[in-house]
């Protein structure tokens, strides 16, 4: 819906102000010069970090004058003031605004801003998308009579391993056509293994990708498939993500997920956790997997979670109980009694209480507190 409101405002030359969020290498300076020439208005690019407030200042008392488009690159980047300046031009309505971001829009920018800006979500290229960006990269050199030769699996190669980031393939494409002599080029897997040696990966861990990627590792190990779990685990370890946070996931779900199915589980997950805090990658990658595996392939039991989510509604909705008397510490001021190990009684006198275990448990007259099963 959102898309064909803004294809109406772009028909009608009036496109208002659009954030593009999405990682990097997706096409969002693309797509604003592409509406830009839709709309016929002067393309007026701006980089965050260098784009100052009296350039803000002049760009709006230009846009007042002859019809802009105003973009600006990592919008999420600016200073309290320049976004102040930016929102009298969004509210003004004085030029139409479209910024990029690869952070989440909701937690990187000004509340103002974002209420005042319709929000477009791009996601990475696609298999198909990335290999077609190789060809016609390959294409673009051979137009500056530069000549590489790669096979259809290579042209597949850069463009799975480049994550869906175009500029990154084409980067890694430039990179392995550099720096030949004359003649033409004939790309070899040790060529791209170098090229990927030393190749940054896109990973921003307090971005929405890191929380993703997470979120398949746990559900991957409550959905009881190793193999996912293994692979998404590889997916966090490559990335460098910290062995002592992906540990004290696998103790949250070792719990959660496994729980009295598996009291293992837990000891397995507890005795990672401290593996890994003495060893460090990349020995501790084996001592997680082992870990996640664990989880993965053990039978699940939602009970402990599920008891004490229960309990707790229990305890803030209901009017708090009063501890039924054979359950209550005998004081400092009682009377001495027998004491053994049930709340202060010895077993001889607990088993003369009439519904002495529905005492015990806290269950009162009302019957409303309910046993929550082993399974």
């Amino acid at each position: 819906m959102a898309a064909v409101e803004r294809r109406r405002r772009i028909a009608a030359g009036a496109l208002g102000s659009v954030i593009l969020y999405g990682p990097p290498g997706v096409g969002k300076t693309s797509i604003a010069r592409a509406v830009g020439n839709m709309l016929g208005k002067e393309f007026r690019p701006l980089h965050a970090t260098r784009a100052g407030v009296a350039e803000l200042r002049k760009l709006a008392d230009e846009a007042r004058i002859r019809p802009l488009l105003i973009f600006v690159d990592e919008v999420h980047r600016f200073s309290s003031t320049q976004a102040d300046d930016l929102l009298s031009i969004c509210e003004n309505g004085t030029a139409d605004f479209m910024g990029a971001t690869t952070g989440n829009p909701y937690h990187v920018l000004t509340p103002a801003l974002v209420s005042r800006s319709t929000i477009l979500r791009l996601e990475p290229m696609t298999l198909g998308d990335m290999e077609e960006v190789v060809r016609r990269g390959l294409a673009h050199l051979a137009g500056q009579g530069i000549e590489v030769a790669m096979s259809p699996e290579q042209v597949r190669m850069v463009a799975g391993r480049s994550g869906g980031d175009a500029r990154r393939a084409l980067t890694t494409l430039e990179s392995l056509a550099v720096g030949h002599p004359g003649g033409a080029i004939e790309i070899t897997e040790a060529m791209l293994e170098e090229a990927y040696a030393a190749a940054p990966v896109n990973h921003d861990r307090s971005g929405d990708q890191h929380y993703d990627l997470v979120s398949a590792f746990v559900k991957s190990m409550r959905g009881s498939d190793p193999d996912a779990a293994l692979y998404w685990l590889a997916r966090l370890v490559h990335a460098g993500e910290d062995p002592r946070y992906i540990a004290r996931r696998i103790m949250i779900h070792a719990s959660e997920d496994v729980g009295l199915a598996d009291n293992t589980a837990l000891q397995t997950a507890v005795a990672a956790a401290t593996a890994v805090e003495k060893i460090g990658y990349p020995e501790a990658q084996i001592v997680l997997a082992h870990a996640a595996l664990h989880v993965a392939r053990a039978p699940k039991s939602a009970s402990a979670s599920r008891g004490i989510g229960l309990a707790l509604q229990a305890a803030v909705s209901e009017p708090p109980a009063v501890v039924p008397a054979p359950s209550r510490s005998p004081g400092r001021w009682a009377r001495p009694v027998a004491v053994g190990r049930d709340g202060g009684m010895s077993p001889a006198r607990r088993l003369r209480q009439p519904d002495g275990d529905a005492a015990v448990r806290g269950v009162d007259e009302r019957g409303k507190a309910q046993p929550v099963p082993a399974h």
